[in-house]
């Protein structure tokens, strides 16, 4: 029987006891959560960290806001129903009507909605059967970095080749276009350059007869990879890749599961390039912190038959209060405006942090979803003159933060990109307390990278 008042370590063996050894945040976030609020989080032994990793950025408003806890106390107190399939409720159709408000007219006004099974990737299922079923075509379009998530279709679409060992079966059809990652182009360029070369490339190959690529279902794009190594794409790039698969009648479906709703300073990551998709994903923050995702795609791919995508727990009503809650504080509050002036405080720290250290190759991101790739100075420069990845210092960097009462996650190429996904209601003083507590860790983390490197010099 499990003890309340166990501390972390009690909790971990037990966890490490009893789940899979398919989990992973606990092997290098050694704690278990006691309680939280806004952007804090409290372990078993009493100690508190910031949390920017706020359910891989699922927690728009932070733990436990005032409003999401009043809007599911409400379902409850008035014996709403919890669960309906797909049959609506006058709490759905209120989150229908604040989810369109909360999208472009252009896009909204012909709008159909698809409600999914509860994760994030079973959205991205849907658009991808979505779009199969309305083009009659197989071939599915992604990118180098990409994640869209761990079951089948998404998980062939993933850029990072690691999870896709020993699985049988995956999606076939689907090739990996080159994305604009500035900072490490695939095309051994920088700048302007590179995104015009990726947008080249992309279009002759879709007018190659012999590129091996037959006539393509649809795109799946993040504009801002996650993931990947919270990598943003150049709008004249995002624009280009609209002209041309509008122009070659391929469906666009832009995966918004974790830039949605404000997270990069716009209300979707699409909007920083003034484009309007075929289809979006959405999940995480619409649900206001409980499971729940949606496809969003224009009613000329609305050529399913009833019962073509179903799912049990599609008719998420606490979820659908709770979001309801979420988006309209957003849009009440211009919480996106609000993420973009935080995420230029937050790179201000981090950009000293660059500057003070050569192990710090990179600061990017847009808003509240920002990413420091780290590199080691004494290896060999690529193509693009950067020096090689270093996912030993990013794995020590996170381990110093985690020291220090800030949680954070690593992403990108060979896991070097510490990434910052905070509530986007942090405050400017969480913001300087965040960016105050990594500058320390990174400064001890390359110190005692140092001390060893002297010790194994010595030995």
């Amino acid at each position: 029987m499990t003890d309340p008042a166990a501390g972390n370590e009690a909790l971990l063996e037990q966890q490490a006891a009893r789940e899979s050894s398919a989990r992973t945040y606990p092997r290098h976030l050694p704690h278990a959560i006691r309680e939280a609020s806004g952007v804090t989080v409290t372990d078993m032994d009493g100690e508190e960290y910031y949390d920017c990793l706020a359910g891989a950025g699922t927690l728009a408003l932070g733990h436990n806001h005032p409003r999401v806890v009043e809007a599911m106390e409400r379902v409850l107190a008035e014996d709403r129903p919890l669960h309906t399939l797909d049959i609506t409720t006058p709490v759905k159709e209120r989150f229908v009507d604040t989810l369109f408000d909360s999208l472009p007219d252009e896009f909204a006004d012909s709008a159909r909605v698809q409600f999914c099974s509860p994760a994030g990737t079973d959205a991205v299922e849907a658009a991808l059967k979505l779009v199969k079923t309305a083009t009659g075509n197989r071939s599915v379009l992604g990118f180098q970095g990409g994640y869209h998530g761990m079951t089948n279709g998404a998980l062939s679409l993933m850029g990072d080749t690691d999870p896709k060992e020993n699985v049988p079966g995956l999606m076939p059809d689907v090739h990996h276009l080159p994305y604009p990652y500035e900072y490490r182009c695939p095309f051994g360029v920088g700048g302007d350059e590179c995104h015009e070369l990726a947008a080249r490339y992309v279009e002759r190959t879709l007018d190659d007869p012999e590129s091996g690529i037959t006539e393509p279902a649809g795109m799946v794009v993040e504009l801002v990879q996650g993931e990947g190594g919270a990598i943003p794409a150049p709008d004249d790039w995002t624009r280009e890749v609209r002209r041309m698969t509008r122009e070659r009648d391929i469906p666009l479906v832009v995966d918004e599961i974790q830039t949605g709703l404000g997270r990069t300073g716009e209300l979707y990551a699409f909007e920083h390039a003034d484009i309007v998709p075929d289809a979006v994903t959405l999940s995480k923050a619409i649900g206001g912190s409980l499971p729940l995702s949606v496809v969003v795609y224009d009613e000329s791919l609305d050529v399913w038959e009833p019962g073509a995508h179903a799912g049990t727990f599609r008719g998420n009503q606490l979820a659908m209060a709770a979001g309801i809650a979420t988006i309209e504080h957003v849009l009440e509050h211009d919480l996106d405006d609000h993420a973009a002036r935080m995420g230029e405080r937050l790179r201000g720290h981090l950009d000293a942090t660059e500057r003070a250290h050569d192990a710090v190759g990179d600061v990017r991101g847009r808003g509240l979803m920002l990413g420091v790739e780290l590199v080691d100075p004494a290896g060999e420069s690529d193509a693009c003159g950067r020096y090689p990845a270093n996912p030993d210092l990013a794995d020590a960097v996170r381990e110093a933060c985690f020291d220090r009462g800030l949680i954070l996650e690593l992403g990108g190429r060979h896991g070097s990109v510490v990434r910052f996904l905070p509530p986007l209601v942090v405050s400017p003083s969480d913001v300087d307390a965040v960016g105050s507590i990594f500058a320390d860790a990174v400064e001890a983390a390359i110190e005692d990278a140092d001390a060893d490197g002297r010790r194994e010099v010595a030995a």
